[in-house]
């Protein structure tokens, strides 16, 4: 064999002993890590009271020295002192920190509940005014003709012909030079017909000054809005009593919204509104919720919100569409904690209390409404209590299972004892 030949497989050996002992030294800070976090754990568990072993599946036997199980292939498990009372968990440092535990307290704040809602724009009905003679008579010339026209207080509507104002003047007239006491009295009678008669009051003091009796009269719009029914036409006559015009103002509007029947708690009458419309991007309109109207729908199990949404410039107008934010009036300071403190079952809501011996408890909670990423809570804890906000699902999984066995143990005493003397 030549020299060549022996160099070579000198070579790969020293190779592969360098990769082994690499190798090897990477492996020792870990092993080391792991040698010092297992003996932190067993110091921890040996300063705790070990009560008795037990075997988990077979929960009512009890063991007074560890051992193999008599029913599973497996070791006995201790059961600590600060174990025994039926759901409380205790979990050490080490895992704590593994599985990312964290904690927080229950608080007590001012809940301001939030509901968004869509709604359609309406007549405010409380602006709407009725033009109506109190005379029978006969429209000589109408000036507003068409319903939905814009107008404003004072501008005039219909020119009508009233013979029962017409001698209401007359009469008045009159009476204007009477100087006795009866004829004065007389006039101040003639006065008040003209007004129970519908007269406007521009017209009695023009006819005071000028005296000229007019056959035709005019009628005016009574305030600022939208004609939303004209019921008379040029040259038609009118009953005593009969609706000419029917006027609707646009200053505030209604809004008409369905919240869900479980919601309706939330928006208190006077609750503060924020209306935007798609119409005008970027505009905020202010409102009110004024009433809860008494109808529920039986198909979607809503109530419809009335919400009065001021309109100073009139952009809004009615069948729009507009999207609501409802805020509630601030209440009574409440005991509130993070939502993802509570773990709800659809049986029971639970919240998982801290102890000051690191320990945890399950207590069952009320919870009321839930805003801003935080659960009310009515009942089962007190303010400042420390409470889990992660990881909370695997203690309550561990509690859960300690309360089983608890009562497994309490119902099954008589079978712990007869198994108590087969440890081995």
């Amino acid at each position: 064999m030549n020299r060549r030949q022996l160099v070579l497989p000198l070579l790969i050996a020293l190779l592969a002993g360098g990769a082994i002992g690499y190798w090897i030294a990477r492996q020792q800070p870990d092993d080391a890590m792991r040698t010092s976090t297992g003996a932190a754990h067993q110091t921890e568990e040996r300063d705790r009271k070990i009560l008795y072993w037990h075997d988990p599946m077979v929960p009512g036997a009890r063991f007074d020295k560890p051992g193999k199980s008599p029913f599973m292939d497996m070791e006995l498990v201790p059961v600590y002192a600060d174990e025994a009372g039926g759901a409380t968990v205790r979990v050490s440092s080490t895992v704590t920190q593994n599985l990312g535990i964290r904690v927080g307290k229950v608080e007590k704040a001012i809940v301001q509940s939030h509901l968004q809602a869509v709604g359609s724009v309406a007549l405010d009905e409380r602006l709407l005014e009725v033009v109506q003679p109190r005379v029978a008579g006969y429209v000589t010339q109408l000036r507003v003709k068409a319903p939905l026209e814009m107008v404003h207080r004072g501008q005039p509507l219909a020119d009508i012909l009233a013979p029962d104002w017409l001698a209401a003047q007359e009469e008045y007239v009159a009476l204007l030079d009477a100087q006795s006491e009866r004829g004065q009295s007389i006039r101040d009678a003639a006065r008040q017909r003209l007004v129970v008669l519908g007269v406007p009051e521009r017209v009695i003091r023009d006819l005071e000054l000028h005296r000229r009796t007019a056959a035709n009269m005019t009628l005016f719009a009574p305030t600022d809005g939208v004609v939303t029914e004209v019921a008379v036409r040029e040259g038609g006559a009118f009953d005593t009593g009969a609706p000419l015009f029917r006027i609707n103002g646009l200053k505030t509007v209604w809004v008409n919204a369905q919240v869900p029947e479980a919601q309706v708690s939330m928006i208190p009458p006077g609750s503060t509104v924020q209306a935007r419309a798609t119409a005008w991007p970027g505009t905020i309109f202010a409102g009110r919720a004024t009433a809860l109207l008494p109808q529920v729908d039986p198909q979607t199990r809503t109530l419809p919100v009335r919400i009065v949404v001021d309109n100073p410039e009139l952009k809004l107008s009615p069948g729009m569409f507009v999207t609501l934010e409802l805020t509630g009036a601030n209440g009574a300071p409440q005991l509130m904690v993070p939502s993802e403190a509570v773990i709800t079952t659809g049986e029971r809501n639970a919240v998982i209390v801290v102890r000051g011996d690191g320990g945890f408890d399950v207590a069952n909670v009320d919870v009321g409404a839930e805003s801003d990423g935080n659960t009310v809570i009515l009942s089962g804890l007190t303010e400042g209590q420390p409470i889990v906000l992660s990881g909370q699902f695997l203690i309550d999984s561990e509690a859960s299972l300690k309360a089983a066995i608890s009562r497994l143990s309490t119902s099954d005493v008589d079978q712990a004892g007869e198994h108590a003397g087969h440890a081995p």
